[in-house]
């Protein structure tokens, strides 16, 4: 395998939803650049990035899968993302490893709602984002009106690089090659618009970041090169100004050739992209630092992707921020004291691990069978970068849980060990503890994910690949509770029992806060009334006590707490003390708070035949939902947009196909937390009582 320097790396993730074909369109990429002998087919089972065999059973890409080529002296990673709404917080993993987001849209469907999620979550994470519309052949027609509607949802700064043929046979360049003396390529018709007028488009949006070549452009009419605009142009990619929309069909490999150019000279490298905001310290103390995609520097690269498997172990896959890595260097793994010795380093290419002696600045590469790798851990080599970081990765809050427990007797530790993993290898995935809704006076454990599908998915991996089997319940709805007005409360935990005792005593402030928000703990304490070293063991126990809630045991939310004031003694003070005392003292605030449960309300986008949709909203309305709004995407289909209590619409898929035959499809995400009507607050009260 070659090596490339970071300048000639280009690093993206490929979003879309289900049915965009990111997975068809990278097999193209990956055959015209010779990366692989033949093309693989999806519905075969026989693409390159769903090579599990999970995913060749349900023919969808179900996690993250890595892949790369060489074209034209560049070097290309790209990651395939699951397109189901269920596994977007999967999608959503690779995105702090790439410069850039390919977005790849069905013209014959035109924009779905994982479409709008993974641009908003691209430009809020401060990615390059490129456009691609696929399935061109036979969608002639729709192109121009699927132009209009993403500039409409995304910007105007949409613009196309190249433009289809008449005979959607090729497309025609519109900047890289497209001058005012070379009408679109020798004089080739496009389908609609103008190459020579989308390039001035674009030429004007660049022309926007930099006034010198400006005034050059305008004043003494001098034409323009790539080159010359390539600046200005990665300055305008960085901020969202611009960007790319390419057309291509991976069926029939138009246009595959005009993305793979984009992709190497429009597309950052790791040099020249918005760089990851690393953070030195915790707390207080916490402080941005640079850093730089030199390889004479220390090393610093994270992990953002983990996978583990029954045979070849833990594989995390890094991206070198910094520095180089070399088979036999030594590295720390965060704070950790004692390093880890690098004596494999691979480049993935689907199921394949082609090993390389060397990793530059800007690359993605995997490290095998280090067990203290997680998503998020930072490796470097030097204690000056102990403490360094990035953000933690934010997913979309989990809506469903299953309840799990052992099919067999003694296979408990087995079972944590398996769900552990899960949880590694899919953070958007969590493990809880609860006792709601169980005779068992030990609790449940509760697998929570972002809907059915999700939690089904990890139930058939821990069956088929950790050869785990688990009974299940019904997924429980996650509710939460939070308070309405503010309470103080003063609380003294005193405990003597011979000896040293225990004593502590604080006073606090319980407030609520806006919805979503979460929680917020602050200190006013003055003249050391609680010593310092103290305080963080009040904020535990408060935390302890939020998680078995204030009125029917759910975890509690949207609070704000400040110790205000409190006592303690030179002997009997210790830090057991303060916990209690702060636990207590929140229990008892909160009865005087006005407690109440919040419920999860869905955005959900249901797609229905037009005579249909009488039907859904009626139903809709009688689970207590809302329409807000319907958008026909053919003669015959019709979207309807709807918000609704979770716990409404949570068996929704069997209501759905009862209605619509089978016929009927939907997508649901989280939006936000409601308080729940008080008589359905005082049911569901009285129902937890009766099961305890």
């Amino acid at each position: 395998m070659a090596e490339f320097i970071t300048e000639q790396i280009r690093n993206l993730a490929v979003l879309g939803h289900t049915g965009a074909g990111k997975s068809t369109l990278i097999e193209a990429l990956l055959y015209r650049a010779k990366a692989i002998s033949q093309k693989g087919r999806v519905d075969k089972g026989t693409n390159h990035a769903d090579f599990t065999a999970q995913e060749q059973a349900h023919r969808h890409s179900l996690e993250p899968s890595f892949l790369n080529l060489d074209f034209n002296h560049h070097h290309i990673n790209l990651i395939d993302t699951p397109g189901l709404p269920d596994l977007f917080g999967r999608a959503l993993l690779p995105l702090p490893g790439v410069e850039s987001v390919l977005l790849v849209i069905n013209a014959g469907i035109g924009i779905e709602t994982l479409t709008h999620r993974a641009f908003e979550a691209a430009r809020t994470q401060g990615k390059v984002v490129l456009i691609a519309i696929n399935h061109i052949d036979g969608n002639q027609e729709k192109l121009p009106e699927l132009v209009t509607d993403i500039q409409a949802k995304f910007g105007t700064g949409c613009l196309p690089v190249n433009l289809p043929t008449a005979s959607l046979d090729a497309v025609v360049d519109c900047y890289l090659r497209c001058g005012n003396e070379q009408a679109g390529e020798s004089g080739i018709e496009s389908l609609f618009h103008s190459a020579l007028a989308a390039r001035d488009e674009l030429v004007d949006t660049v022309l926007e970041e930099d006034e010198a070549l400006m005034e050059l452009y305008l004043e003494q009419g001098e034409l323009l090169t790539p080159e010359q605009l390539h600046e200005p142009l990665e300055t305008a990619l960085r901020m969202g100004h611009l960007v790319p929309v390419c057309f291509t069909s991976a069926e029939t490999d138009v246009g595959i050739d005009s993305l793979l150019e984009v992709i190497t000279k429009l597309m950052p490298n790791p040099l020249e992209a918005n760089p990851p905001q690393f953070f030195c310290g915790f707390g207080d103390a916490m402080k941005p630092v640079d850093v730089t995609p030199s390889a004479n520097r220390h090393v610093l690269a994270h992990v953002f992707s983990v996978s583990i498997d029954p045979f070849f172990g833990r594989i995390a896959v890094i991206k070198i921020h910094q520095g180089s890595i070399n088979i036999g260097m030594k590295l720390y793994i965060g704070e950790g004291r004692k390093p880890v010795k690098i004596t494999h380093l691979f480049k993935l290419q689907g199921d394949k691990h082609l090993g390389v002696p060397r990793a530059v600045p800007g690359d993605i590469i995997a490290l095998a069978k280090i067990d203290e790798l997680e998503v998020g851990a930072v490796l470097h080599d030097s204690h000056d970068e102990d403490q360094f970081h990035l953000p933690e990765m934010k997913f979309p809050q989990p809506i469903f849980g299953l309840a799990v427990s052992p099919k067999r007797r003694g296979d408990e530790h087995k079972i944590a060990e398996v769900l552990h993993k899960l949880v590694v290898e899919d953070p958007s995935l969590s493990l809880g503890h609860s006792s709601l809704g169980s005779k068992d006076a030990e609790g449940q454990t509760v697998l929570q994910g972002q809907g059915e599908l999700h939690l089904q998915i990890a139930m058939e991996k821990a069956h088929e690949l950790f050869h785990v089997d688990m009974d299940t319940e019904k997924p429980a709805v996650a509710y939460r509770e939070t308070v309405t007005t503010s309470a103080k409360i003063r609380y003294r935990h005193k405990k003597q029992s011979g000896g040293s005792g225990q004593f502590g005593e604080v006073e606090i402030l319980v407030e609520p806060l806006p919805r979503g928000t979460g929680f917020e703990f602050v200190s006013k304490v003055v003249g050391g009334s609680v010593p310092g070293q103290y305080i963080p063991a009040v904020e535990r126990g408060i935390k302890e006590a939020m998680l078995s809630g204030g009125l029917a045991g759910f975890p509690m939310q949207d609070i704000r707490v400040s110790l205000l004031d409190g006592k303690h003694h030179s002997v009997d003070s210790k830090e057991i003390a303060f916990v209690m005392a702060g636990k207590r003292a929140f229990i008892d605030a909160v009865s005087q708070a006005a407690p109440v449960i919040l419920e999860p309300i869905v955005e959900m986008q249901i797609c229905v035949a037009a005579e249909q949709v009488g039907d859904i909203t009626g139903d809709i309305s009688a689970r207590r939902g809302m329409v807000c709004g319907t958008n026909a995407i053919s003669e015959q289909k019709i979207e309807v947009s709807v918000e609704a209590p979770l716990a409404s619409v949570d068996d929704y898929s069997t209501r759905l196909k009862s209605m619509t035959g089978g016929d009927g499809q939907f997508s649901m995400a989280f939006i936000r937390y409601e308080i729940i009507p008080e008589h359905i607050q005082n049911n569901l009260i009285s129902e937890l009582k009766s099961i305890a």
